[in-house]
């Protein structure tokens, strides 16, 4: 066990099942030294017998701080009978035992499971390379709770991925979105893939969170690449996947010692980082429209789609919306998720709107009293016709609490009344709020029956609110 020899020397750089090496400075040994306090080595072949050794972290330690030679310095000779039936039929191979083992990973095995699962990938590279935990074969299985969890798929050129085609291909009723997208960037291909909230990364019972990670000739190599392009996006809480790119192991070492991570200067993997930035562009705008079409939140960052108070509207409808979503099991489930479709777009307008109504007769009720302006006689007695009107429909319906917090005479009044009192102009002779008011009340009175308006209709509002709005801001101001 010669430390720091590495094959590649010799001009090799795969093994005899032709598997990439995926090691360099011949340190990966020690990694064991890592693991537990002892480890116990057995090996055979078909035509010897067992051999091996003991490796004691505390007598390694010692020989180090007394700077001895690989040769004054022994493996413990091994007992065999601790390997007990491990040894029966064992024909080839390697046999480690960890005695001891470090307290910081000890896991649960329904952890230790789903992390193979996730980042032992070899099986990209051969697909005979197989991962048994207590004599149980680690599948994709382990993965179903995150693969059902999925909702878009983008994937990035050609890729044989078993993850890829049997949890989160297009045929899958969960997968709501699946795009292929092309990349110039030689050897690059992978899949980056969301999840519908961003709790569904998080690994249960852990602190581990599954990230959108590079994998060199099956190997992880570096944890969360968009750590290294940060957008500060929305969609980058709800993004894993898994991008590869065998290049990087070529001639020149691009890993830092450590062997847990890439050079960050290095201009290859510099290439793929800028190849990644553009290719999160697309998936970007593709997530919050693709999420908007479902009722869903999106991206409230991309005010090139739609303004910040049309996406509030829209988050606002689709939260109602979702309350009156029947069960999948329901009959009436899919005739009603059309009917909600058909209503969205009025139900968005219709709730700006009326915000926008609220708003802005309440801040001319305010500034009223605050002058103060006095009321006027036809003020007065449009105040009280609608009062009455309010009683009786109390009275039939049984209702004895009030229904407004304040009893004033000015919350009876609409935006037409309120606009008299504060302009004492002729509306039909001279522009003003008086005037626009008197246009906005019908289309207004529509609106806040729930009626469905017409184009032409929310046309008009819209320019008619405008001019209010900016009137009531001069105002104010």
């Amino acid at each position: 066990m010669k430390i720091g020899y590495s094959k590649r020397k010799e001009g090799a750089d795969k093994t005899a099942l032709q598997r990439p090496f995926i090691g360099r400075k011949g340190i990966g040994k020690l990694a064991l030294l890592s693991c537990a306090k002892r480890i116990h080595i057995l090996s055979r072949t078909v035509d010897s017998d067992f051999v091996g050794g003991v490796i004691d972290n505390t007598g390694l330690d010692n020989a180090i701080n007394d700077d001895l030679t690989p040769q004054q310095y022994s493996l413990e000779t091994i007992n065999i009978e601790l390997f007990g039936n491990h040894l029966k039929g064992f024909e080839k191979g390697t046999i480690i035992y960890f005695e001891n083992i470090n307290d910081g990973i000890k896991n649960r095995i329904e952890y230790i499971r789903k992390l193979i699962a996730l980042f032992f990938r070899f099986s990209l590279i051969d697909d005979s390379f197989k991962i048994s935990l207590n004599d149980d074969p680690i599948t994709l299985n382990e993965l179903n709770d995150l693969s059902q969890s999925t909702q878009f798929v983008w994937q990035v050129n050609t890729i044989n991925d078993p993850y890829l085609k049997d949890k989160i291909s297009p045929t899958h009723e969960h997968i709501k979105k699946f795009e292929k997208i092309n990349s110039s960037l030689e050897g690059i291909r992978g899949f980056i893939a969301s999840v519908t909230e961003p709790k569904h990364l998080k690994i249960r019972n852990t602190q581990e969170k599954v990230s959108l990670d590079l994998y060199v000739n099956g190997r992880l190599r570096e944890k969360d690449l968009l750590k290294h392009i940060p957008s500060a996006r929305l969609v980058e809480s709800y993004i894993y996947g898994q991008i590869h790119l065998d290049r990087l192991d070529g001639d020149k070492d691009r890993f830092t010692s450590s062997r847990e991570g890439i050079i960050s200067d290095d201009p290859l993997f510099q290439s793929l980082l800028s190849e990644l930035k553009e290719v999160m562009k697309v998936i970007t705008d593709d997530w919050d429209r693709w999420r908007v079409e479902l009722r869903q939140d999106g991206d409230s960052e991309n005010t090139t789609r739609m303004t910040k108070k049309e996406r509030k509207s829209k988050e606002l409808v689709n939260t109602i919306s979702d309350e009156f979503v029947p069960t999948n099991e329901s009959f009436y489930r899919s005739k009603v998720d059309e009917w909600l479709d058909s209503l969205s777009k009025d139900a968005e307008f219709n709730v700006t709107t009326y915000a926008e109504c609220f708003i802005s007769e309440n801040l001319l009720r305010n500034y009223i009293n605050h002058k103060p302006v006095p009321l006027s006689t036809e003020a007065i007695s449009e105040s009280k016709k609608w009062r009455e009107k309010e009683e009786i429909n109390k009275n039939t319906a049984n209702i004895s609490f009030d229904l407004r917090q304040s009893k004033e005479d000015l919350v009876y009044l609409d935006m037409d009344n309120l606009a008299n009192l504060i302009e004492k102009v002729d509306p039909v002779k001279q522009a003003g709020l008086s005037r626009d008011a008197k246009e906005y009340k019908p289309i207004r009175d529509a609106m806040a029956h729930t009626a469905l308006l017409t184009h032409n209709a929310k046309q008009r509002l819209n320019s008619t609110y405008e001019n209010i709005k900016a009137r009531i801001k001069k105002i104010l101001g």
